[in-house]
């Protein structure tokens, strides 16, 4: 039998799937078998990095299920009621830490997922954790958002979670990919279409989401080009 070595110090070690399990259904959601053991090694796996690249703010593991990757759980729910393709090319810029990306990958599997991402070592950390577990049509780009979107890549989606605000993230795909059909803003305190001007802009909104992680209120609002 093979010994379990203790993580090594200060690093803290992978939450049990029960326990991701007993904190996700107290949020009101269920997810596949599956999903748990994923989203335990991807906390464990970020909690090691994060010893020596700073990839996130919390750094307990299981802060980090409560406070970010939640707002995955909440964007897969959403996503299944917008107009999209059956099968979306989405672009996450600025994906950072995989992070709504990868948990997101593990509940919603359809089309093609670009994590785009500029600064090495969260682009190595990414491909660290697919590489040990692929996620289906997902994959890592390691550079600008302007350098990608000007190549061969025609995303129907745009995510940019921590990438730009919205007004500049909306000015931004214009410039870069007009052919995208939607993009998904992430907002505090109020949706996208209180804080953004969209008139003449050629996008519409979708009705928004809201709801609360901690004393946060925060939505998703897709907006669609008209």
């Amino acid at each position: 039998m093979t010994k379990m070595l203790p993580p090594p110090a200060g690093v803290q070690p992978a939450p049990e799937p029960s326990a991701i399990r007993a904190v996700v259904e107290a949020l009101g959601f269920i997810l596949a078998d599956n999903v748990y053991p994923l989203l335990s090694d991807y906390l464990g796996l970020l909690a090691k990095w994060s010893r020596t690249a700073n990839l996130t703010g919390p750094r307990d593991p299981m802060d980090i299920l409560r406070f970010l990757v939640v707002d995955s759980f909440y964007l897969a729910d959403y996503l299944a009621g917008l107009p999209l393709s059956p099968a979306p090319f989405c672009a996450d810029l600025g994906a950072g830490a995989g992070l709504p990306g990868l948990p997101l990958r593990m509940l919603r599997t359809e089309g093609d997922y670009v994590l785009v991402e500029a600064r090495e070592k969260r682009t190595l950390f990414m491909r660290a954790f697919l590489a040990a577990h692929p996620l289906p049509g997902t994959r890592v780009y390691h550079g600008r958002a302007e350098v990608f979107l000007r190549g061969p890549a025609r995303p129907d989606l745009i995510l940019g979670r921590a990438f730009m605000p919205a007004d500049k993230l909306l000015a931004f795909v214009d410039k870069h990919a007009p052919q995208a059909g939607a993009c998904l803003l992430f907002t505090r305190g109020l949706p996208a279409e209180k804080t953004t001007n969209l008139r003449d802009t050629g996008w519409t909104a979708a009705p928004p989401m809201g709801y609360r992680v901690g004393d946060d209120r925060r939505f998703l609002q897709a907006v669609l080009k008209t």
